[in-house]
């Protein structure tokens, strides 16, 4: 798992499933009644992580359905640091999709502000996030907002900064195929093969 990982930290070689199962529980026993609590309480684990695992665990409790009113525009700071201190896809992806994306829903206006700075930052992590924060919101997609954070990342030659815009693209193929192939069409050689194939992984060849 570590060198699967590239981790500099060490694992215990707990799969995600059981990872999620003992965050609920110890969730559900031991209760942070104050978005204060909360957040520390995800920072200490972050922040003092001796095992891969703990870093995703922290992860997790952010998503605990019991803290759904603690994920507001406050929390947008500490998913920042989770996504530039945390630096790779396994912790980056989950917090991007699953903590920014219902953000942005519910707070358009700021995130939309905060996502199109974000594609331009200096962290790669956050330009990734910026792209992919929108992965499961299919019809909800702000296909302005998207294409806005793509723009200015077409000629970045890193691996994951591509495979995030083929990524993001790809997710619009259930709700809108023609929509999909429009775009990769008109952006021809700007978009890299890497980005095109994912795009178009899921749309039949006829």
């Amino acid at each position: 798992m570590q060198a699967y990982l590239k981790s500099e930290l060490p694992c215990y070689g707990v799969t995600v499933p059981l990872q999620r199962e003992l965050v609920a529980a110890a969730a559900a026993r031991y209760r942070l009644e104050s978005f204060g609590d909360w957040r520390d309480t995800v920072l200490e684990l972050w922040r003092f992580a001796e095992r891969r695992e703990e870093l995703c665990c922290a992860v997790h409790l952010t998503g605990q359905r019991a803290y759904r009113a603690f994920r507001t525009l406050a929390a947008l700071p500490l998913f920042e640091e989770l996504i530039v201190t945390g630096a790779w896809w396994d912790l980056v992806d989950d917090v991007a999709t699953h903590r920014l994306g219902p953000l942005l829903l519910e707070y358009p206006e700021p995130m939309r502000k905060t996502m199109l700075a974000w594609s331009r930052d200096r962290s790669l992590w956050k330009r990734r996030s910026s792209i992919i924060c929108q992965n499961t919101l299919k019809q909800k997609t702000d296909l302005e907002l998207l294409y806005a954070c793509i723009e200015p990342n077409l000629g970045d030659g890193d691996f994951f900064i591509r495979k995030a815009i083929g990524w993001a693209l790809r997710s619009l193929v259930y709700s809108d195929p023609d929509e999909v192939v429009r775009y990769v069409a008109e952006k021809g050689d700007r978009l890299s093969p890497l980005s095109r194939r994912e795009a178009l992984k899921n749309i039949p060849a006829s």
